[in-house]
């Protein structure tokens, strides 16, 4: 993926997306910020809300990922699977590191901060704007067989091979 794409997706019909925590095109609420990357955040995940999923939707996938960032890549923020298909929302603070609250069933990847959960945005200072894009995908199996060792960089084959359709909230921040 290079530094410039959005999350990978075959084209799919769209999920609906929105969110209590964050805005379309908008800039990203301190909460949403990273606290531990020094970005004057809370590293709180966003509350999210999706519907319409299509026929024969097993389970979702939420990712957060920012093209922008510096390197090869990309840099991932965040990755939560395996979450059962009677499940349309999180609230916000669900993906913290070490929640017992999850889903039952998900599970939460390593992000490229290192941890397990979410961490918020922090672009570094002076690179300009970032986009943060949200992605909810409606999959087409229950469980995708990965554990929580498995690296978000790699999880895009895997989305794409068993998605049945997809929903997006593109935030913006920079510092």
């Amino acid at each position: 993926m290079s530094r410039h794409d959005s999350p990978p997706a075959r084209s799919a019909p769209s999920l609906h997306l929105s969110s209590e925590s964050v805005r379309e095109g908008q800039t990203l609420p301190p909460a949403q910020r990273s606290g531990k990357m020094r970005a004057g955040g809370k590293d709180e995940s966003p509350q999210l809300s999706w519907s319409g999923a299509p026929a024969g939707t097993r389970s979702y996938a939420v990712t957060l990922f920012d093209p922008d960032a510096p390197g090869r890549g990309g840099f991932w923020h965040w990755a939560m699977l395996d979450i059962p298909a009677d499940v349309t929302s999180l609230p916000a603070g669900a993906g913290a590191e070490g929640v017992r609250q999850l889903p039952s069933g998900a599970l939460q990847l390593k992000n490229d901060a290192g941890f397990h959960g979410y961490v918020g945005a922090a672009p570094p200072p002076g690179h300009g704007p970032h986009r943060y894009v949200f992605t909810v995908y409606a999959l087409d199996v229950e469980h995708l067989g990965l554990d929580a060792g498995f690296s978000p960089a790699k999880l895009e084959p895997k989305l794409s091979a068993h998605s049945l359709g997809h929903g997006t909230i593109t935030g913006i921040f920079e510092r």
